[in-house]
């Protein structure tokens, strides 16, 4: 199973625009290749969504995507790209340890965390976070944790679910003082961290 995250940069005040006309296209693409997730930002930076389609393998996603070619006039892609200023396409790796993106009520505050790992240090990452990541299961939903394939390289990005940003900071709070979260490990393995609060749009089968 991969991931392609497809995560646009959109003009100001274009977001309601484009979730209304990617959610009246998306029963087209549907019928062919579903969507995981579909979370546009709250906090971080500003009018940028992100949709996340779930693929077998590369030759999964590239027949898929070659069945509504631009030209054919199919219905899909949505007709957005006057409200982008900028596209990125990524495709992550689940980890060993994540769940399968869920669907159903998991936020409705969603934390985006990326994390840019060392190089080569990946697998010390997987192995710090295996020891500690069931307990902080059980304080939130993890919604998703993978690391990048193709873009750009060794960045680890794990999604968690919250009932609130005040449920988020108790969370956090009550991890740290009963030492279930960060993962440490003996050795350093990040290069720097990043994180956003997304909200989901209606029709994402997580939200």
């Amino acid at each position: 199973m991969i991931y392609e995250v497809r995560t646009y940069q959109l003009k100001p005040r274009s977001v309601p625009e484009f979730i209304d006309t990617f959610e009246r296209a998306l029963p087209i693409r549907e019928k062919v290749s579903k969507l995981s997730g579909f979370f546009y930002t709250e906090i971080g930076p500003l009018n940028e969504v992100i949709h996340v389609w779930p693929f077998k393998d590369l030759g999964d996603r590239e027949r898929k995507r070659a069945l509504f070619p631009p030209e054919k006039k199919l219905g899909w892609p949505p007709k957005v790209a006057h409200l982008a200023e900028t596209m990125n396409s990524e495709i992550f790796v689940p980890a060993p340890f994540s769940p399968t993106m869920a669907e159903g009520s998991l936020g409705p505050i969603f934390e985006w965390r990326e994390y840019q790992i060392l190089p080569g240090m990946m697998p010390e990452v997987y192995r710090n976070w295996e020891k500690k990541v069931a307990r902080r299961i059980e304080l939130s939903p993890l919604i998703m944790a993978m690391h990048s394939e193709i873009g750009g390289l060794f960045k680890l990005v794990h999604i968690w679910g919250y009932e609130s940003l005040e449920h988020r900071s108790a969370v956090r709070a009550e991890a740290v003082a009963k030492g279930i979260w960060p993962p440490k490990g003996p050795k350093e393995t990040l290069v720097s961290q990043r994180n956003k609060i997304v909200l989901a749009a209606p029709f994402s089968p997580v939200r």
